[in-house]
């Protein structure tokens, strides 16, 4: 058995659990309890009962309180909240590539963002589907800058994760609106994140960081997408100046006309331990730790949306990022006579681990049963 086939059965056996669900608290954990048992172990949780008490899962639902709730938004742009178009739903993911027409040609894709009042916002995300689909949301804090008159609705922070975690409050907490057309690509963040549902579901694939060569990172050219409300036409252009984004290449949802063309093309992570799955209700909280890969679609409510809020707090660089970022770098090669199934340091780091480490014997012949492994 290849050495990280090993690892991925380790981790499971020792630690996550063999199937692909993950650990259920019917209510929320002491601080302690949390930190020893899914911080400490960099393990998910999903915890019921946990917003009962939140006025944001009954007012919400209303569109007229969000109206007016916004209208008296102390900013130069009152009632304005980002909102992000793409033709298909999937924004910070891989498309086409718009001027290489090569059929394997892809490049890393950012949403078209405007600024629009709460009402349009929601129609807007109401008429999704309709050539466009438009997501309210912006990673920067936006709960407390764009949506601060919401804010009482929820709390600042969740009381036992944060103790548990220090003490600090959150680096940042998201407001997410949409519905069943928009979905996240693969990624993994460098927050501890608390995801709260408020209204319809979420449905999360999640890998742990040890899993990092089955998601296939690569390099691809940034480009975003601009679009015409006079012709409803969406064009994709290349960023200026260029740059490359690293990103996961695996779709875990592939279309049947492209699905075995995606599991020749990414073996290690559909022949590979199967992902843990999880659905995160209303009133419910996702506890996903730190460097774990997710990907993200969603249910509506039957006011036709998904509303959810996440609060990141700073990870600890501790030892176990030193190890993550030790396996992130090996390079890992695929024998299975593709050359597009070579794999690259995950993280894109640059040359073969043999030519710059030189410590004790183990390292070096670990390294080079990496490259001489034929079982993938």
């Amino acid at each position: 058995m290849h050495p990280l086939q090993t690892l991925w059965d380790d981790v499971r056996e020792l630690s996550l659990g063999t199937t692909a669900e993950i650990s259920r608290l019917p209510s929320p954990p002491s601080p302690l309890n949390f930190l020893r048992d899914f911080v400490s172990a960099n393990k998910p949780c999903l915890i019921s009962s946990a917003l009962r008490h939140w006025p944001a899962l009954s007012n919400w639902s209303d569109d007229s309180y969000l109206i007016r709730s916004l209208s008296s938004h102390p900013s130069d742009d009152p009632s304005l909240v980002s909102l992000h178009l793409t033709p298909n739903g999937r924004a910070d993911a891989l498309a086409p590539h718009p001027t290489d027409c090569g059929s394997d040609s892809l490049c890393f894709a950012s949403a078209h963002v405007e600024r629009v009042p709460i009402g349009e916002a929601l129609e807007m995300i109401g008429r999704s589907g309709e050539g466009f689909v438009a997501y309210a949301q912006q990673q920067n804090d936006c709960l407390r800058s764009e949506y601060s008159e919401l804010a009482a609705d929820c709390e600042e922070d969740i009381p036992w994760a944060t103790e548990a975690l220090g003490g600090c409050l959150p680096e940042a907490v998201n407001l997410w609106i949409g519905n069943q057309f928009s979905e996240t690509s693969f990624h993994k963040d460098h927050y501890e994140n608390l995801y709260a549902v408020v209204s319809g579901e979420k449905h999360f694939v999640l890998l742990p960081p040890t899993d990092v060569h089955r998601m296939y990172i690569r390099s691809y050219p940034a480009a975003h997408y601009s679009y015409s409300k006079e012709d409803r036409k969406f064009t994709l252009e290349l960023d200026e100046p260029a740059r490359d984004v690293p990103w996961c290449s695996v779709n875990p949802h592939p279309s049947l006309e492209v699905k075995d063309s995606e599991v020749s093309q990414f073996p290690m992570y559909f022949k590979g331990p199967k992902p843990f799955e999880v659905t995160v209700k209303a009133g419910e909280i996702l506890y996903l730790p730190s460097m774990w890969f997710h990907h993200v679609r969603q249910s509506p409510d039957s006011q036709g949306r998904t509303i959810a809020i996440n609060y990141w707090y700073d990870m600890q660089f501790d030892i176990k990022y030193a190890y993550f970022s030790f396996l992130q770098s090996m390079r890992f090669v695929s024998m299975h006579n593709s050359k597009s199934q070579n794999q690259a340091p995950a993280d894109e780091a640059g040359s073969n681990l043999k030519d710059y480490l030189h410590i004790n014997g183990s390292i070096p012949n670990l390294i080079e049963s990496f490259e001489e492994s034929e079982d993938f």
